[in-house]
């Protein structure tokens, strides 16, 4: 089974053994939500259904624990953790992993916001928007072939810097941490942000969209053969990238070709397992190597074993004390005090 294949496998696993169902994703008290669109929201996608909140079952547990996904997001929103512990003025807007159909909204978005707070480190935990029905693809999609979640981070990022003072951050230390599917956007985010991909609305709009650091955890959607993929699953063929050339020894780590790395593409911390098989350690490996040719500082972490989706949940497998080597390496940038 192909990785791409692998993921979709999962989706469906998830969606069809969820134990509890219930309407629409609120965090908890004590942090607002808040609409990142003011109006209409550009490239809406069909209201299909209602926003749903899966709980997994008793036999699909990730480090002892049930997950929490969501469903049908068509009206993305941030929700803020203030920090707990002395506020450093860095922030980071999390973007949680689910292939682009769904929202790992536990694994991969607040239990990182529970690990950020008390670090003195503001969380955005950003619902960006996955209609979730395949039939709709390239609605429902990476970057290019579907622009919603890049447009939500995007103006999630200006609406941050527009209101730094209010949120108490530093807008020049405002940076992103995403999973799998979030682990792409992280990368979209950091190499398409010269201008925004949707029409301008307001003054956040005129703020800079992009990421002061960036973190990729077993990324998606970033070597060339995964575009290959999605580019295929896609109604508008023109998204199928030009040849790949590379010497047949280097074909599998050429990146994506609309992610052009350049020298002001953000400080990156990559992070994947050799035997992931929902994303191949390939996508990491493509992004590092096309951040070292351009001179970006960048840290990159592989391990042996480890699997995918995993979140910060610990376990014996070493990979899995991640957040440390994070923490070092957010203080090695300047972003948070070493």
């Amino acid at each position: 089974m192909s990785s791409r294949h692998s993921l979709l496998f999962a989706l469906f696993l998830f969606s069809v053994t969820p134990h509890a169902q219930t309407i629409g994703w609120q965090p908890s008290p004590g942090h607002p939500q808040l609409p990142i669109w003011p109006a209409a929201i550009p490239d809406a996608a069909p209201v299909l259904g209602p926003e749903t909140v899966e709980i997994s079952g008793p036999n699909d547990l990730i480090g002892g624990r049930r997950t929490t996904g969501v469903r049908n997001v068509t009206v993305p929103t941030m929700t803020i953790y203030s920090p707990t512990g002395k506020n450093t003025g860095a922030a980071v807007v999390v973007f949680p992993g689910g292939g682009y159909q769904m929202l790992a909204i536990d694994l991969e978005g607040t239990e990182v916001c529970d690990w950020l707070v008390p670090r003195g480190i503001t969380c955005i935990l950003l619902k960006y928007r996955v209609p979730g029905n395949p039939a709709l693809y390239p609605k429902s999609g990476p970057y290019p072939e579907s622009p919603m979640a890049l447009e939500d981070a995007q103006r999630t990022m200006g609406l941050l810097r527009l209101h730094a003072a209010e949120y108490h951050i530093d807008p020049h230390k405002i940076g992103v941490l995403g999973f799998s599917a979030g682990g792409h956007l992280v990368a979209a985010i950091s190499n398409h942000y010269d201008h925004r991909i949707y029409a301008p609305i307001d003054a956040a709009d005129k703020e800079s969209c992009r990421p002061d650091f960036a973190v990729a955890i077993y990324p998606g959607h970033l070597a060339y053969g995964a575009t290959v993929y999605d580019a295929q699953l896609s109604k508008n063929k023109s998204f199928m990238p030009p040849p790949n050339n590379a010497p047949h020894a280097l074909h599998d780590f050429v990146l994506r070709p609309d992610l052009h790395v350049t020298k002001n593409t953000p400080p990156t911390f990559l992070l994947q397992n050799e035997d992931d098989n929902v994303d191949n350690v390939n996508d990491a490996l493509s992004y590092y190597i096309a951040l070292r040719n351009a001179g970006v500082p960048t840290e990159i972490h592989l391990y042996p074993h480890g699997g995918h989706a995993f979140g910060l949940r610990r376990t014996k497998l070493p990979v899995t004390a991640w957040p440390q080597l994070v923490d070092t390496w957010l203080g090695s940038i300047g972003m948070t005090p070493q």
